[in-house]
């Protein structure tokens, strides 16, 4: 079929040279349609122009070298089915070695006689002290005319799965792109190129499938071409400026409750506490107090480290909403969170006579019920819960502000459910894990961000330091010491689902030494997953009450659990904690007004990665710069968590590598929105179209052209 007849959402079989077979194997990197196999770019590129003699190739871990196939050999090694197949190359200067491991099949095509071209690391036999190279990646060149395609050029390398070559996929694409990259229409809008020296669409294209040498193959490889940085700038434009329409649109269709807030609850909760507010949460509810007092739904997010206070900011703007009639609920990700979170509710309006009630998976059926039917008569003003509060049988009278904890655990899905139980409800989102700013652009870039940036007033740093098991005896001394100066202490392990019987009896076991031989004249108490809710909040009551010394925890005292005397914190194997985990923990202690210590203990041979997490504990205890360097370590997609619905879907760019031209990009895309909040304008129609096609059905408030 004509490419000229396919539309680009046609199925990629229609494309010249495809067919069924290959199509199959296509859709095992992604490939589906005529347009995902245009925007399918090269991971690198290789400059045969000029390609060096065997004899002047060196050491070094990328090399490409041409020569003929002299001879291929199977070898096989003392260590069972361990076979090396060694190849010898030439060509006019000398020889070279080539060997590959465990990749028999090879023998068959590695034929004497063959050109052949290869890349990959170069180094010297041990024992010979004679150059070879290591499982490079190869292909066979032929003497025809569509051999340009393949050398004497910057040659694209793309990803490839068994069955495809790169030559096929070389020269599929390149028909391919030759025939439908021209004529492109292009959706950046013409004034933006132009003020941003950007190439257009078409040309980028094609240059950066087949780059015709005017850029060098360095830029190309670092992704920092012009072409690169110009479908890298519209990746990020696009979605920015679906961003910017996500707002405009709440602004303008999404009436919310304009509630008056200066409220006598308010007053009452801000007069009751016992301690100042910052200067940073004082700004932070002025932000939320404008926000809840406009027309327009609220959906804010509120980020601040841990132990800044966002859960007194919270409660004053529920003060707000119930003053003004409205029902409040806060959701929590997990159990121990959602008790904690309404241990701090009830706390601030137990005296005030306001309802508060917690509503998570445990609670019994009858007490379940009871408590639905109160929710759906308006008698409980804050339910606390965790997704229990979602399910379709919780119903509010007049649910007037939602307000989420630890977010990003959530999906976008439970978010917008939460909401729909309300008449547009306002909605604070509260994070204590920092969110770089790469991200909060972009995964968070429809949410205005409040951040509260400094700790309350008398807070002493915590010194972090990593002991090996050798080392203990010392720590546990420090321990003593602290409770005999009247502190105390938590000692924490982790808790790896798979295992967790093994574990949880690791913990009962130490617990118990820690009872009877470290510490017999201490108090020791233990909280693991397994222990009921009522038991649990028993235990930590009695040591927030310091009726104990030592709290012996898996990780259920991440995030939220607030007892200033506390000041050690050891973690035991904390080698296997991830770094938002180690700062949360850590978090524990130093809440008063005495130095704290965080001891982290490992045990056995630890990761490159483990290693970089623990250094960055030892040197910083600012979570936002903790949170670059746990992003920096596990890359978006593991920061989040496998399952987030909210990343991108990026062909090219990258929110760390290219966090510049996202802001740029951001930038462009709201002013452009403001100047246009339809996208109607002449310049703007390709950009309306393509929005309208890439995110079809994805976002229902969207009004675009």
């Amino acid at each position: 079929t004509g490419l000229s007849t396919t539309p680009l959402s046609g199925p990629v079989r229609y494309v010249k040279g495809v067919g069924e077979r290959m199509a199959s194997l296509l859709a095992r990197l992604n490939v589906f349609t005529v347009e995902d196999l245009l925007y399918f770019f090269p991971y690198r590129y290789e400059d045969r122009r000029n390609l060096r003699r065997i004899a002047e190739i060196s050491e070094g871990p990328f090399r490409t070298v041409t020569g003929i196939v002299r001879y291929a050999d199977l070898k096989t090694t003392a260590r069972k089915r361990f076979r090396i197949l060694q190849a010898l190359i030439e060509d006019p200067s000398g020889t070279l070695m080539i060997k590959w491991f465990n990749q028999a099949y090879l023998k068959k095509v590695l034929q004497p006689g063959k050109r052949i071209i290869l890349s990959g690391k170069v180094k010297r036999d041990p024992y010979t002290r004679a150059l070879e190279m290591e499982n490079p990646e190869y292909e066979f060149l032929q003497g025809n005319a569509e051999e340009t395609i393949h050398t004497n050029r910057i040659v694209p390398i793309y990803h490839t799965t068994a069955g495809i070559t790169q030559r096929r996929l070389r020269s599929i694409l390149f028909q391919f792109v030759e025939s439908c990259a021209p004529g492109r229409p292009d959706c950046l809008p013409e004034d933006l190129r132009s003020r941003l020296h950007l190439p257009v669409h078409a040309d980028s294209l094609m240059q950066l499938h087949f780059p015709n040498g005017n850029v060098s193959v360095e830029q190309l490889n670092a992704f920092r071409s012009p072409y690169h940085k110009r479908m890298i700038f519209e990746e990020f434009f696009l979605m920015e400026t679906l961003l910017a329409l996500s707002r405009q649109s709440r602004s303008q269709f999404v009436r919310g409750i304009s509630f008056s807030v200066e409220t006598p609850l308010k007053k009452q909760l801000l007069s009751s506490l016992p301690f100042a507010l910052t200067t940073a949460q004082k700004r932070v509810i002025g932000e939320i107090q404008k926000d809840m007092a406009r027309p327009v739904r609220m959906s804010r997010l509120l980020q601040g480290d841990v132990g800044c206070g966002k859960t007194v900011v919270a409660a004053t703007a529920a003060a707000i909403a119930l003053d003004n009639g409205c029902q409040v609920a806060v959701m929590a990700p997990t159990e121990i969170l959602a008790e904690q979170l309404y241990l701090n509710f009830h706390t601030f309006f137990d005296g005030l006579g306001q309802q508060t009630a917690l509503l998570t998976r445990v609670v019994k059926n009858a007490e379940k019920e009871q408590l639905r039917k109160r929710i759906a008569a308006g008698e409980i003003g804050v339910v606390v819960g965790t997704q229990a509060l979602i399910q379709k049988e919780i119903a509010f009278q007049k649910l007037g502000l939602v307000i989420i904890d630890e977010q990003h655990r959530f999906g976008v899905f439970q978010r917008a459910t939460l909401m729909e139980k309300g008449d547009r409800p306002d909605v604070l989102v509260m994070t204590a894990t920092p969110i770089p700013r790469s991200l909060s652009l972009t995964v968070y870039g429809d949410l205005d961000i409040s951040v509260i940036d400094e700790l309350p007033a008398g807070r002493t740093p915590i010194r972090t330091r990593i002991i090996r098991s050798r080392e203990k005896a010392g720590v546990f001394r420090k321990i003593e010491q602290e409770i005999a100066a009247g502190r105390q202490a938590y000692i924490v392990y982790p808790l790896v689902e798979e295992t967790e019987k093994s574990d949880l009896a690791a913990a009962t076991e130490m617990s118990e030494e820690l009872a009877t031989k470290i510490f017999p004249q201490r108090r020791v108490g233990l909280i693991h997953s397994r222990v009921k809710t009522e038991e649990k909040e028993r235990i930590m009551a009695a040591f927030k009450k310091k009726q104990l010394d030592i709290l012996v925890s898996t990780t259920v005292v991440e995030v939220g659990i607030d007892i200033p005397n506390a000041s050690v914190i050891m973690v035991e194997h904390a080698e296997r904690f991830g770094l938002a985990q180690l700062h949360q923990l850590r978090g524990r202690v130093g809440r008063g007004r005495f130095p704290s210590f965080c001891f982290l203990s490992v045990s056995g041979r630890m990761t490159p990665e483990a290693r970089r997490r623990l250094a960055v504990m030892e040197t910083t205890t600012d979570g936002f710069r903790i949170a670059e360097e746990d992003l920096a370590i596990r890359g978006p997609g593991e920061f989040f968590g496998r399952r987030q619905s909210g990343l991108p879907d990026l062909k090219l760019g990258d929110i760390l590598r290219d966090a510049r031209i996202l802001e740029a990009a951001r930038n462009e895309a709201f002013e452009r929105v403001e100047r246009d909040p339809q996208l109607q304008a002449r310049e703007n129609r390709e950009l309306a179209a393509a929005l309208r096609k890439r995110y079809v059905g994805k976002n229902r408030l969207i009004r675009v052209g």
